[in-house]
């Protein structure tokens, strides 16, 4: 049987695939680490393409080769690799043994329809997206701890579904309504693409909206919210600042709701639940309070009449949007304790 403290990470010259590097290699579970790129660049330990990573641990490096993950021993294999890649090498390290936690939006869905339409990609993987489980550990704990596969969620998803989900399955929101989901993030979130528009010139003293109508994250909102397309505005905006998500989020409720019931409903929701943090009513979390963490904040306001919502859902798109949530997943994978290594 593999050893699943024995870790094999594809992909770290992103930034979510340095941020992974930094959690594992300060996680007390971690045993065995080492790092899989295409091309080392001759380096033979992280610390020469990261220097700031110098006295953190034992970090190999080795060029991709999935026959010398295979034999490696590994038992778990962390993907922080583009969708394509994704696609590709996660069913050939299933079929080596390993359980596999895979950053990408490659395995989110369980249709390959709903993958082909909102990534524009084929999908040769087809036959293993029913076998992935969703990432969302609030939810999905049960079903993490015994996945071979793990699709951990994307970042705007992750903000969006801590918020909404309680308020759609608790059927509060009126009929006929449009949830706005109004976002904004750090551009980390854009990935470390060399591109005009995430250029500092471009960034600095700007912020912009994109991807309207047609953001990859979409899907995931409506799947694990429970809500239809049509009720949904989702609107995605680039901050002139590195990381973390704010999403405000306006719901239209059916009935009159008091501040104690909404603060009451989303406790008992995130009840066991360490990395979400609810706020009281009227106080709303910032970037600031989840910068480097793995937390994600929720507060709300009502209006007078008890049935206008506002929430405010804030993380680290690198923390808990990506890197810290794909540790979190690793931790029900081993049977700890979710917060281990994140806190």
């Amino acid at each position: 049987m593999k050893d699943l403290n024995n870790i094999a990470v594809v992909g770290v010259s992103g930034y979510t695939g340095f941020e992974l590097a930094k959690i594992l290699l300060r996680h007390p579970e971690a045993g065995s680490l080492t790092f899989y790129v295409r091309e080392t660049q001759g380096a033979h330990c992280l610390t020469e393409l990261f220097p700031q990573l110098r006295g953190w641990g034992q970090a190999p490096v080795r060029t991709l080769s999935i026959a010398a993950i295979a034999e490696s021993g590994a038992g778990t294999s962390f993907l922080a690799t583009p969708h394509e890649v994704s696609a590709e090498i996660a069913p050939q390290l299933l079929d080596a043994g390993l359980r596999v936690i895979d950053l990408s939006g490659a395995f989110r869905f369980g249709e390959r329809e709903t993958f082909e339409r909102w990534y524009k990609l084929p999908t040769p993987h087809a036959a293993r997206l029913r076998q992935a489980v969703y990432g969302l550990p609030e939810f999905y704990a049960a079903q993490i701890a015994q996945a071979k596969l793990v699709a951990n969620p994307g970042c705007y998803a992750t903000s969006v579904i801590l918020a909404v989900r309680p308020i759609a399955e608790a059927g509060w929101i009126a009929a006929g309504s449009t949830v706005v989901c109004d976002c904004k993030s750090g551009a980390t979130g854009a990935g470390k693409e060399l591109r005009r528009d995430l250029q500092f010139a471009e960034l600095g003293e700007n912020f912009k909206a994109y991807s309207l109508f047609s953001h990859r994250h979409t899907p995931e909102i409506i799947e694990h919210t429970g809500l239809a397309e049509s009720q949904i505005i989702f609107s995605t905006h680039l901050l002139p600042l590195s990381r973390g998500i704010l999403s405000t989020i306006y719901v239209t409720l059916s009935e009159p709701q008091s501040s104690q019931a909404v603060e009451t409903l989303l406790r008992k929701v995130y009840a066991g639940r360490p990395m979400v943090r609810i706020w009281k009513a009227g106080t709303w979390p910032e970037l600031q309070h989840v910068a480097h963490t793995n937390f994600a904040d929720l507060g709300f306001a009502l209006d007078s009449t008890g049935r206008r919502l506002v929430m405010v859902s804030c993380l680290d798109n690198l923390g808990k949007g990506a890197a810290g949530q794909a540790v979190q997943n690793f931790n029900h994978v081993l049977g700890v304790e979710e917060q281990t290594g994140l806190q």
